[in-house]
């Protein structure tokens, strides 16, 4: 029987349509569907009401950091439930230098980018050595003293307090608000992510990436390093998480502690495994789960979003083991058998 792991590598998402739907409708119909749905995208801030657009806002955050998260757990085979500690680097960092250097919210976030990298190579090297159960220990651990390590530090943290900052303003010349122009920004910021991400994983590093998880000794026959490529699965998966955080920054215009608790990782962990492993698309699926999921579950009892997401996550193994993206691949093909045989 083949393994769960051949089965998300075979399902692989780094495909702008799946295969099956193109089987299914010729080009002109895939176009069509696509720009259908680049206006609904487009045109959602001008739908729906200010904090309905700032969820969506966020949404596409959570899509940024799940797709780091994805490189680290989904492409490399490695393991992470610390994630939220550098998705509060970010946003720290961000805060910090719009507040105290008075630096342009744009500059802040190849700063915040360059700044994470670091500190995920950094982490990297030294999680070589640890994997499976150890080295989820060790990034939980990440999660779990930061919140109190930016308590001890209120000059520069705010403390338990946080930090405000004045959120980006709309330029005159667009016309929009702040609220739409935050997403826009948000939604530039999430596509350059993904298509850079996409190009990756069709280079000769995100080849290795998918040989390294599969089969360690087998890569390092045929020339690849494994510890080079999982240093660099962490850094970029951190790098991405900080830019996840500073677009945060600048769309709640607020940081606390509080906000990136051990819960915060587990929640962007949970979310990824629903959404789908070593898929771009289960990034996005995640992300709705992060955002509306956890905060639907939030207002009914406090203790909701941890049954909410053990629930759901049980569910979706037996269900779909490759999560919903593979879902929606599975019916996909169903559909085009059923024409085919029409």
């Amino acid at each position: 029987m083949k393994s769960t792991s051949e089965t998300a590598e075979r399902e692989t998402a780094t495909e702008a349509v799946p295969a099956a739907t193109a089987r299914v409708l010729p080009p002109w119909a895939r176009w069509v569907l696509l720009a259908l749905a680049a206006a609904a995208v487009l045109y959602a801030p001008f739908y729906f009401a200010p904090f309905r657009v700032f969820q969506l806002t966020l949404v596409l955050v959570y899509a940024v950091v799940l797709l780091g998260l994805n490189l680290l757990v989904g492409y490399s085979g490695q393991i992470s439930l610390g994630h939220g500690a550098f998705f509060a680097v970010g946003a720290y960092g961000t805060a910090i230098l719009m507040r105290d250097g008075d630096i342009p919210y744009l500059l802040t976030l190849p700063i915040a980018a360059a700044v994470t990298f670091v500190l995920g190579l950094a982490f990297g090297v030294p999680a070589l050595r640890l994997r499976g159960l150890y080295l989820a220990l060790v990034t939980l651990s990440m999660a779990i003293f930061l919140p109190p390590l930016l308590k001890r530090f209120p000059e520069l943290t705010g403390g338990s307090q946080g930090l405000s900052v004045e959120q980006p303003a709309s330029p005159a010349w667009t016309g929009l608000a702040e609220d739409q122009w935050l997403y826009y920004v948000s939604l530039a910021v999430a596509v350059v992510a993904f298509v850079l991400v996409r190009n990756l994983l069709r280079s000769r590093a995100g080849r290795a990436l998918l040989a390294v998880r599969e089969n360690e000794a087998a890569a390092e026959v045929m020339g690849v390093r494994p510890s080079f490529y999982k240093t660099l699965a962490f850094a970029w998966s951190a790098m991405l998480a900080g830019v996840g955080g500073a677009v945060s920054t600048w769309v709640i215009g607020y940081v606390a502690p509080d906000s990136f608790t051990v819960v915060l990782s587990i929640n962007l962990l949970a979310g990824l495994v629903i959404g789908g492993l070593a898929s771009l698309s289960g990034a996005v699926y995640g992300a709705f789960f992060v955002m509306f999921v956890s905060s639907v579950a939030q207002d009914i009892s406090g203790a909701a979003p941890g049954i909410a997401s053990g629930l759901l996550i049980i569910a979706v193994m037996l269900i779909a083991p490759t999560g919903v993206a593979g879902l929606v691949r599975r019916l996909t093909a169903a559909a085009r058998r059923r024409l085919a045989k029409e």
